[in-house]
């Protein structure tokens, strides 16, 4: 999608004979397995399934448009790879214009090689950013204990909590304190969630730059530049590349 632009129920003409798009947006779905730099938008046209419009088929098409381009790109990883686990969390507040709901995005990296990745739109309503925050940083918080669960099933050990980034300061604030106040009551079970889990030291939290905040790419449209950063810090390689002799370059730019 293009930079800041958001599709809604609204946005082009109905289509005559919606079949075409559902498939697409299937088959879409299906590659969002292999390139997830492609999972916010597929998830937005996820939206539309029922009633699909010309501009949602328009914005697949696009797609369609950006692998053809890039056929060779895919996920990398080193046969060096350490097995420590980092992740990266965010929300956009409200992003949905039909439902108001909010985006959460998160990616897990174990070493530099991104193992596990998500961009769902949240179930209810949140009233404040900091809201939505934390709800995405619930799903975060589980996804983390997940895997440290499937590494103890491996027999590999992961002494260390999960360290897992944000880049809002406020849902850092309550996760710290203690004390709950009448404002932060309706997020109540979802703090014990992750006092709990913080507690138990399965994750860490830790504060990250907006700029630097890699699960922007699963929650937002991003202008090319930021969109070309995070899928190298994705480790997104595109093997035609070998060729040209960057693939140092880009594996420098992974780490």
């Amino acid at each position: 999608m293009e930079y800041n632009s958001k599709i809604h129920s609204n946005l082009g003409t109905p289509l005559v004979d919606p079949t075409s798009y559902r498939r697409l947006r299937g088959k879409l779905l299906y590659l969002t397995h292999t390139t997830p730099d492609m999972c916010f938008v597929v998830g937005c046209l996820s939206q539309f399934l029922s009633s699909p419009t010309s501009a949602h088929y328009q914005v697949a098409t696009r797609i369609l448009r950006y692998l053809n381009n890039s056929p060779g790109q895919g996920l990398f990883f080193s046969s060096t790879n350490t097995t420590i686990i980092k992740g990266y969390s965010d929300s956009d507040w409200a992003a949905c214009l039909d439902t108001r709901r909010s985006v959460t995005g998160w990616c897990f990296f174990l070493g530099n090689a991104l193992i596990s990745w998500k961009s769902k739109r949240q179930q209810i309503v949140s009233k404040s950013s900091s809201e939505a925050e934390y709800r995405a940083l619930v799903m975060a918080a589980c996804e983390a204990q997940w895997l440290l669960s499937l590494l103890k099933d491996l027999n590999i050990s992961h002494s260390s909590p999960i360290s897992l980034f944000r880049d809002n300061k406020s849902t850092l604030h309550i996760a710290a304190n203690p004390v709950f106040h009448e404002r932060t009551k309706h997020i109540e079970i979802d703090c014990h969630v992750v006092r709990e889990r913080v507690q138990n030291n399965i994750i860490h939290l830790l504060p990250i730059s907006t700029s630097f905040q890699i699960a922007d790419i699963f929650t937002k449209s991003l202008n090319p530049s930021h969109f070309r950063k995070f899928i190298s810090k994705l480790g997104l390689l595109n093997i035609h590349m070998l060729a040209c002799g960057d693939v140092k370059n880009r594996l420098s730019s992974c780490q």
